[in-house]
């Protein structure tokens, strides 16, 4: 009987630190996914996303890639704001909406910026055809540059999609995108933003 009880009791004590030690890797994972794919301001990306009809997903993506959701920030090209958005597409993208006297600090407000940024990717899911790759594409690179790649068959076999970017940046952008889209399908389906730690 001994035998049995000491049996039971290294198997009693292996499965317990087996809980412990996953439980601690679950954390670890956890953790670092906390830091990798924050979700803030998910209220105001929803209330955006809804008003031009975008994935939260796709539109947290892009916010993550831009500025890992920095609210105050300038990049050296001049790109402002949490959804990185140029002086000069800013311009015009409220000229189309109807913001009347626009300051160009007015970028740094986060639901300024994220209404501008969602209403800049709407545009171009609606001139690719909701293709959210060609969007990213163009976001990145420009809508000129995407449609004349669309239009070579060096890097478009139909005029429809791109098989080839030839900027090495705007091609990890997309897949990165692409890849952080799905991920956020993942957070936001599961509403594990709602226990984030950091």
């Amino acid at each position: 009987m001994t035998e049995i009880f000491r049996f039971l009791w290294r198997l009693i004590k292996f499965t317990i630190g087996l809980i412990i030690w996953c439980a601690i890797f679950a954390f670890a994972g956890y953790i670092a996914l906390c830091i990798a794919f924050p979700v803030d301001y998910l209220d105001i990306i929803e209330k955006y996303s809804e008003k031009y009809d975008l994935d939260p997903a796709y539109v947290c993506a892009i916010i993550n890639t831009e500025s890992r959701f920095t609210a105050k920030i300038e990049s050296e090209k001049g790109a402002r704001g949490i959804m990185q958005i140029m002086p000069d597409t800013a311009e015009w993208a409220v000229k189309q909406m109807g913001y009347e006297n626009f300051d160009y600090r007015r970028l740094d407000d986060i639901e300024t910026n994220i209404d501008i940024g969602c209403w800049i990717l709407s545009f171009l899911m609606d001139s690719f055809d909701s293709d959210e790759e060609l969007a990213a594409a163009a976001y990145n690179a420009g809508i000129g540059n995407v449609r004349k790649w669309l239009k070579s068959s060096d890097y478009s076999y139909n005029g429809e999609s791109l098989h080839s970017i030839p900027y090495g940046e705007t091609q990890r952008y997309v897949k990165k995108i692409d890849l952080y889209k799905k991920i956020y399908r993942i957070i936001l389906g599961t509403d594990l933003y709602e226990i984030q730690i950091f």
